[in-house]
């Protein structure tokens, strides 16, 4: 008789287990969003030159953790030091030079008032000679003087004349080479200008031989060798900041809808067993990956075939998790949102529409009839969650 109730016994123990397995699964798929499409990220930085040249020492080797500011590798400075130094003479020649415009200055201003004298000199003299001809002329007409004597005063008047208009082109010539001086120093100034900048960027040139780190981290992919000749632009190597890493998460489109920003997470790595790492939903990417991907698919030809998208959404990871330092990029994770947690965040939607949102001045034209001081109250629309498993 007891065999009878043997198959009704297991099969009312397999229909309980599977009622209390169907009712955790269930509670889990009401309070939990969960993707393994899920990765380490971190803002790593490649570490170039900005000039050419060949590589005289490597100070860093490869997983070394380095500090801003810490010199990684250091360029041939032979070169750079000859060119500060050329470009160090041409500004002190320049220097001189200009210099040397002021003191031909100083030199034609006092040739100006020596030729400035000399016209004066020059027109008393015609003056004088003028005079002495008015008053021989006087003297010839009465019969006391000579023609001859008469004609070497006129002479002399003459020569007078002539000398002024000498000293008069003298003094212009003077002061035309003075007025050129100007120019020339302006020219001379300028190429002193631009022998300090040729200066100035040889110094930073001379610099930039010394790459140095530009933010905390540990050194990856360090393919920079001694000897090797580098180019501006040319990967050397790639810090990595272990410390201020984050996931990146791609969840289907028809699970965005229950996330919110700040809600719990709970990520999972096979690096470090079952081990919990916590943190938060941070923020949603502005579109799907398919937008961002090289080749887009064109939806417009041929037979279509709707394929759920996937919305990058972005994990910050809680610093003061032991294990927070231990994420390494590249990493695959398992995470699971807990949609029941108290953040009241943005979800995916109200996120969206706040980033389309326009300004109130801006949704509509000011009206005319409106008295200064009046505002509109802004209209607040509550977007509702979406039920449950959907």
């Amino acid at each position: 008789m007891a065999r009878k109730f043997v198959p009704y016994i297991v099969g009312a123990v397999v229909l309980a287990g599977v009622g209390v397995g169907g009712f955790f699964w269930w509670q889990d798929r009401q309070a939990f969003e969960k993707t393994d499409n899920a990765y380490v990220e971190a803002d790593t930085v490649s570490v170039s030159p900005q000039i050419d040249g060949y590589v005289a020492e490597v100070l860093v080797g490869d997983n070394q953790r380095v500090q801003p500011g810490q010199v990684l590798v250091r360029l041939d400075t032979r070169e750079l030091e000859a060119q500060l130094a050329q470009a160090d003479a041409n500004v002190a020649a320049l220097g001189a030079a200009a210099r040397n415009v002021d003191d031909r200055r100083l030199a034609e201003q006092a040739a100006i008032e020596q030729r400035t004298a000399e016209v004066a000199r020059a027109q008393a003299e015609a003056e004088r000679a003028r005079a002495d001809f008015e008053r021989y002329e006087r003297l010839a007409g009465s019969g006391w003087v000579s023609e001859q004597r008469l004609q070497t005063v006129r002479a002399g008047a003459d020569q007078a004349r002539a000398s002024v208009a000498q000293a008069a082109a003298a003094l212009e010539t003077e002061r035309r080479s003075a007025a050129s001086l100007g120019s020339t120093k302006q020219q001379t100034l300028a190429q002193a200008q631009q022998a300090r900048a040729s200066a100035e960027q040889a110094r930073i040139n001379l610099d930039r031989a010394v790459i140095r780190s530009p933010a905390a981290g540990v050194v990856g992919a360090r393919g920079v060798r001694a000897g090797q000749y580098v180019r501006p632009g040319t990967p050397l190597l790639s810090i990595v900041p272990l410390g201020q890493t984050y996931v990146t998460a791609n969840f289907k489109e028809t699970q965005v809808a229950r996330l919110r920003i700040g809600q719990e997470v709970e990520i999972t790595a096979d690096a470090f067993g079952d081990q919990v790492i916590h943190g938060k939903v941070a923020s949603f990417a502005p579109a799907t990956g398919q937008e961002f991907a090289l080749i887009p698919v064109e939806n417009a030809v041929g037979n279509f075939t709707k394929v759920v998208q996937r919305l990058p959404v972005r994990i910050a990871v809680d610093r003061g998790d032991r294990l927070a330092g231990a994420l390494r990029p590249g990493l695959s994770v398992e995470v699971k949102v807990d949609v029941k947690s108290s953040a009241r965040g943005a979800s995916f939607a109200e996120s969206a529409a706040a980033d389309t949102a326009k300004k109130p001045d801006e949704a509509k034209p000011a009206d005319p009839a409106a008295k200064p001081g009046d505002t509109a109250e802004p209209r607040v629309v509550d977007i509702p969650d979406p039920p449950p498993g959907k």
